[in-house]
């Protein structure tokens, strides 16, 4: 494990070797950075007589149309330096008038202001982007060898570069040209720039990267990756255990006969942008781009201001549990992947019913493997997996909408979420996660497998390739001795309850009840900024009945005496003694009302705790 300011040794590897002939060359540039503003230079060697030109409208692992072609400006097409007629034909597509035996150069801005993981952001402190947002699509050639050139940054000191691409021929910092099979590959590497920190490791003798960008003067860089790399080898030995032992034997006695790593990538980079407030993460086929809270990274244990205490930030388990479900995405959603994927259409929806596989699977491992990678303990990882139980529970639309339901909505639903989101749906990713769990559980309780050995096999039948429901309940049964059907279809595609109390007891695990919040008995999930704002009304509840709406101020309460200002809902417990009713006096639309609440009886929350260690550990410490 070491830091370093290069790149991993890879990019060095063919920095020499002769670009393959392509079929789409784009050269991005810096247009300006105070403006935010990206310029692409594409070339198509052989274009159409009428050649369609699309850029994507969304971005695979988020699904939403997220219309990045309301960035794009200044099209011109040009064949032999004589500008060409191009028409838009839609939001997102145009289409050049070409003589096919001349390539076609087309030149456009992209403004990049958007500081998430999905689309592209510039400024004098950082670049980022997503080839979706910066691309067009050539339909015709999108299965041929496409490259990049990266031209480095005018009056920029000390940018680097980071991506997953494959370097054809870069300089020290990382710009350069880069190739990539076809559009698809090409799109699913983004590109991070900027004086980021950088460090690297290997695992299993694949090299890792991890840049950070942003990072503070505290930030322990040797402590992230240190974790890092443990997570990394953990999900590298849940996905090929036994294969990695046998490869590392024979490598070692230089008898492998020509045999490849069972590991899917030759290298790994992570890119993480630390900022003030944010959170979030991409999965990619050989990266991810990754958000954090500054102050959630792992910090020196050198500070004048506290000389005698260390410890690392609450938020920096967050952030581990983060980089576990992200690169474990790198085996479960980018090649193992619903089979409505196989293909992207990049212009519409893709409809799946499987995010609560893919996503929810994931969420049920990454914390787990965190805890087998040694990063937390039992204590922890029960808190982590009682805050996903009570996630699932205080949301209504669990009645409502399957999780099943919920996958195949989410284009319209997860992602545009609203004040009856939570009355409405439930989270392909908390309820998938316990669906995980319950299943892992049943299986491990009736001594036939489990379903870390499902995972394995259902990567074994699909080729680590497209996978349908049939598949998984075809490895459930062979693996597991009888038809996991009804379980599926009780779990998955109905809104009944998950025996979730049930089997964790059975495995050790005391399921606790105690007091929830205050916010969760009303029936409220409120913020608490300069005043007291309603934000949802949960369907069912004691606020609900008394009347309130999302945007309501909730100025004061009022008992049998006088009235008492509010200013975060934790004063309702100060102001209300043993009253069992109060009056709210609320602003909506600036008219002052009185709500007449009756204060319910407090609802239970779960609290997990180990009650028999040596049951417990059998789940949480063995994949076997």
């Amino acid at each position: 494990m070491k830091t370093s300011s290069k790149p991993p040794k890879t990019a060095k590897s063919v920095a020499k070797a002769s670009p393959p002939p392509v079929a789409v060359h784009y050269r991005v540039e810096v247009a300006d950075l105070h403006a935010h503003l990206y310029r692409v230079t594409m070339t198509v060697a052989s274009p159409a007589i009428q050649q369609m030109l699309r850029l994507p409208a969304w971005i695979p692992g988020s699904y939403l149309l997220r219309e990045f072609a309301k960035h794009l400006q200044k099209l011109e097409c040009r064949q032999g330096g004589k500008r060409v007629a191009a028409e838009q034909l839609d939001k997102a597509t145009w289409q050049a008038h070409c003589r096919p035996e001349l390539p076609l150069e087309v030149s456009y801005e992209v403004y990049a202001f958007d500081a998430s993981v999905r689309t592209a952001w510039l400024d004098a402190q950082r670049g980022f982007f997503n080839g979706t947002s910066l691309c067009l699509q050539v339909p015709e050639a999108a299965a041929q060898p496409h490259t990049l050139e990266m031209l480095p940054v005018a009056d920029a000191q000390g940018w680097q570069l980071a991506t997953g691409l494959e370097p054809v021929r870069i300089d020290k910092a990382g710009f350069g040209l880069y190739g990539a099979a076809d559009y698809d590959t090409l799109v699913d590497c983004p590109v991070e720039m900027g004086p980021f920190w950088s460090g690297s490791f290997e695992v299993f003798g694949v090299p890792h990267r991890f840049v950070v960008a942003g990072a503070p003067p505290s930030f322990d860089g040797e402590q992230l990756l240190a974790d890092t790399r443990a997570i990394c080898e953990a999900e590298m030995r849940f996905w090929h255990g036994s294969e990695l032992e046998s490869y590392q034997k024979e490598s070692a006695s230089r008898t492998k006969d020509g045999r490849q790593s069972p590991i899917p990538f030759k290298h790994y980079v992570f890119m993480l942008a630390a900022v003030h407030d944010g959170y979030g993460g991409l999965e990619h086929k050989n990266s991810t781009a990754l958000i954090c809270n500054r102050k959630d990274l792992p910090r020196l244990p050198r500070s004048t201001l506290a000389p005698t205490t260390h410890k690392q930030p609450e938020g920096y388990t967050t952030l581990l549990g983060l980089i576990s479900h992200e690169y474990f995405h790198t085996w479960n959603v980018k090649r193992l992947r619903p089979a409505e994927l196989a293909t992207y259409d990049y212009t519409r929806e893709n409809y799946t019913e499987l995010l609560w596989f893919f996503e929810g699977f994931t969420s049920y491992y990454d914390d787990l493997l965190l805890r087998r990678a040694k990063r937390i303990d039992n204590a922890a990882y029960l808190k982590l997996l009682s805050k996903t139980i009570n996630q699932v529970n205080q949301t209504p639309g669990r009645l409502v909408q399957s999780v099943a339901q919920s996958s195949f909505d989410a284009w319209v639903k997860y992602y545009r979420q609203d004040e009856n989101t939570a009355n409405a749906t439930v989270s392909y990713y908390t309820k998938g996660s316990l669906v995980g769990l319950c299943l892992d559980l049943t299986l491990r309780a009736e001594g036939k497998t489990t379903l870390d050995a499902v995972m394995r096999g259902l990567w074994t039948r699909c080729a680590g390739g497209p996978m349908a429901e049939a598949d998984l309940l075809a490895v459930l049964q062979a693996l597991g001795g009888r038809s996991f059907a009804k379980d599926l279809e009780r779990w998955v595609h109905s809104t009944k309850e998950l025996p979730v109390a049930e089997l964790l007891e059975r495995h050790g695990v005391q399921v606790n009840r105690e007091p929830d919040q205050v916010a969760q008995q009303l029936g409220l999930r409120v913020k608490e900024s300069g005043g007291l704002f309603i934000q949802q009304v949960l369907r069912g509840g004691a606020a609900e009945k008394a009347g309130f709406a999302a945007g309501d101020e909730w100025l004061a309460v009022q008992t049998e005496g006088e009235p008492w200002r509010m200013q975060a809902l934790d004063d309702l417990t100060l102001y209300t003694g043993k009253a069992k009713k109060v009056t709210a006096l609320v602003s909506r639309d600036k008219r002052l009302m009185n709500l007449q609440l009756t204060l319910p009886a407090a609802s239970q929350a779960v609290r997990l705790s180990v009650r028999d260690a040596a049951a417990a550990n059998k789940w949480l410490d063995s994949s076997s």
